[in-house]
């Protein structure tokens, strides 16, 4: 494993990550699409860093009522704030796709007799770092589902999205149910609003791949 494998590692160096892996318990697992990594009321110890593939964070409702908070590709980290806070889990951890996925036991991070090592406050600032970018992460879908009409709400997610890619041209990592769930709508009055969007010259779009369009630029060609 080295070192530069992902930023919760960053800064160590290779002697530095030695003496981690010392003092904690890291292992990789490969995942199947659709499998429960952690499931609600889990108390864990482990963070999940994804290698490959990606993973759902989603909530569960009483009435088996689903909405997708966030999606986490490779490269993204999830669990880490119910590791080291030793709350249960109040949401599940599902395998979007075929995964892999490195998890790290961060125990350690309690252990006053580890503060004073070069390592041990490297890997304490990388996780407040990941922390706020996941709390970006969250304040984002509160952000997209705030709108009260379903236009609304696409039309902020759509145009964040290409914010983001810095295209007018990309892709999203949902499939029309999870867009639905992420953005808290019902899907087929989803696919509906994103039908008219369509035919009113705002997007053109095919599965998970979106474009979208000036009308006015449209009608002067």
């Amino acid at each position: 494993m080295k070192n530069m494998i992902h930023p919760i590692f960053g800064s160590l160096s290779e002697e530095e990550l030695e003496a981690l892996k010392m003092h904690t318990r890291i292992h990789e697992k490969n995942i199947k699409k659709n499998t429960i990594i952690f499931h609600f009321g889990d108390l864990v110890t482990e963070t999940g860093i994804v290698l490959s593939g990606s993973v759902h964070i989603e909530t569960t409702d009483f009435w088996g009522n689903t909405s997708l908070l966030s999606n986490v590709e490779a490269g993204g980290v999830f669990a880490e704030t119910y590791s080291l806070c030793h709350e249960p889990m109040m949401v599940d951890v599902a395998a979007a796709s075929d995964c892999r996925i490195l998890f790290m036991d961060m125990e350690f991070l309690h252990d006053p007799t580890l503060s004073g090592y070069s390592w041990h406050q490297k890997m304490l600032s990388n996780m407040l770092s990941i922390s706020i970018r996941k709390n970006l992460t969250l304040s984002h879908r509160i952000f997209c589902t705030s709108p009260k009409t379903i236009r609304e709400r696409l039309l902020t997610y759509l145009s964040s999205q290409a914010g983001k890619t810095g295209s007018s041209s990309f892709q999203i990592p949902f499939n029309r149910q999870q867009m639905a769930d992420y953005l808290n709508l019902d899907r087929s009055a989803l696919s509906k609003e994103l039908g008219k969007m369509r035919d009113e010259g705002l997007i053109i779009f095919h599965k998970n791949q979106f474009t979208l369009l000036h009308p006015a630029l449209n009608e002067s060609h």
